[in-house]
């Protein structure tokens, strides 16, 4: 079925609803959102867009490549023009153009979205329901008056993200994680383990993507810490970017991969592709949720496993988060060093406790500080994110992990966040270096990477600079 077709089936959907009773299951899930009854202009209008857009929707070429987004929003506007004169319907210059624009986002778009994902000051859209959509707007979440007509309309449009990508969602599996044609990540879930009908979080990337720079005059980290960093990718230090949910890991770790150089095959592996990556010579691997069958499913692990026979000079891993850690570990253990991955805590020392689980999760049989050990030879730096209170992302630590010492893995912060208030709604601090030499320099130094004493806040004498 092309495209097109998929739509003309899903256009008439508006329409057969409305005129339907509704059953019992549906007036139960309403009881639970707890909509406000809709006032009769709404019902007008949407009655207005139904009837407009199924007609056009039926009239429109079914063979017609939608992909020519130019070309079909032309024929659309030329058709729906004709319509409204065959209907006689009059609307004001600003009513007609808005009605032109939703309908349009229906067929070429995601419908109520396509303003959100247009905003490019909106870093992430949350929809909770058919009438409760949140954004995310420089740290803030705020409540928006965009809605969805109902709880079919926004399963519409999430069965329109997921289907290209060759997933699915339905009461057998009730969610799902997708990405659009942009990299945006993509998490959706429906009922019945949502009570609030179906939910879409939409993760928006940058479309230009984030630059050195720009995390520099954000404040999310020190221009003498990427230097340090920057030479830790050179050098092919083992790297972990560490930090809770929607500190920005994904983020950094897109930046950082662009140190690596052009002449170097990486091999990226990740659930949803994100990564953004500049070099020529990138293969980027996804992971695969099992059919409706239950067969062919590919895992994270799938993946890392067979990276390693695809000849990879990097390995970076969108996220670890189970059994794949033991293989990635392994990697970094046997030859293929300047491998990047990101994890979900709080601080390093938690990181390394979970990167332990992990392993246990992969159902290796090894003492404790067997394991603790295949982690401190593997790992050099662990880099911490953290979401602070005003809503900024910040690097708050650079700690090298330096070896074990009885049953304890050893590290050091290179680099620490200072907190010196809070004032005018704004986290007062900056991230500064300890004062002390990693014992990583000599891998630096050995790639013929130099740098200054003061990029660990050491000056003159030996003395650290605050």
């Amino acid at each position: 079925m092309s495209m097109l077709r998929r739509i003309k089936k899903e256009g008439q959907r508006p329409a057969q609803t409305r005129q339907q009773p509704r059953r019992p299951q549906q007036q139960k899930s309403e009881v639970r959102v707890r909509r406000q009854p809709p006032s009769p202009a709404r019902d007008a209008y949407y009655d207005l867009k139904s009837r407009v857009q199924n007609k056009l929707i039926s009239e429109l070429d079914p063979t017609m490549d939608v992909t020519k987004t130019d070309e079909v929003r032309r024929t659309i506007e030329e058709m729906y023009n004709n319509i409204l004169d065959e209907e006689h319907i009059v609307l004001s210059r600003s009513e007609r153009q808005r009605l032109f624009e939703q309908i349009v986002a229906e067929i070429l778009g995601l419908g109520p979205l396509e303003p959100l994902l247009a905003d490019p000051t909106i870093t992430e859209i949350m929809v909770n329901g058919a009438k409760h959509i949140y954004v995310e707007r420089k740290g803030k979440v705020i409540r928006t008056n965009v809605t969805f007509e109902s709880d079919e309309h926004l399963m519409r449009i999430i069965e329109r993200i997921v289907a290209p990508l060759g997933r699915r969602i339905d009461e057998s599996q009730p969610y799902v994680d997708a990405r659009l044609a942009d990299g945006s990540r993509v998490n959706a879930v429906i009922p019945p383990i949502s009570l609030v009908g179906p939910v879409l979080t939409i993760r928006k990337f940058f479309k230009i993507p984030l630059t050195v720079e720009k995390l520099i005059e954000y404040g999310s980290v020190t221009a003498e810490a990427m230097e340090l960093l920057k030479a830790c990718v050179l050098a092919r230090l083992n790297i972990i970017i560490s930090g809770g949910t929607g500190t920005g890991k994904t983020t950094f770790l897109n930046v950082l991969s662009g140190y690596i150089p052009h002449d170097e095959r990486i091999i990226t592996i990740e659930n949803a592709a994100e990564l953004q990556l500049r070099q020529e010579h990138v293969v980027t691997l996804e992971s695969r949720p099992p059919n409706i069958e239950g067969r062919g499913e590919i895992t994270i692990r799938d993946l890392v496993i067979n990276s390693l026979r695809m000849r990879p000079d990097r390995i970076v891993v969108g996220e670890c988060r189970g059994p794949e850690a033991f293989d990635m570990l392994q990697a970094m253990n046997t030859g293929h060093e300047g491998s990047m991955t990101t994890i979900h805590a709080n601080n390093p020392r938690e990181a390394t406790a979970r990167l332990e689980n992990m392993i246990l999760m992969a159902g290796m049989e090894l003492p404790h500080r067997a394991i603790r050990e295949q982690i401190a030879s593997a790992l050099d730096l662990i880099i911490q994110l953290e979401r602070m209170r005003d809503g900024s992302r910040r690097c708050v630590a650079i700690t090298e992990v330096q070896g074990m010492e009885g049953d304890v893995i050893t590290m050091s912060d290179i680099y620490k966040f200072e907190r010196a208030g809070y004032e005018g709604g704004k986290v007062i601090g900056a991230l500064r270096p300890t004062g002390l030499r990693p014992k990583f320099m000599e891998k630096i130094e050995a790639a013929g990477i130099k740098l200054p004493p003061t990029i660990f806040g050491i000056g003159q004498g030996g003395r650290r600079r605050f």
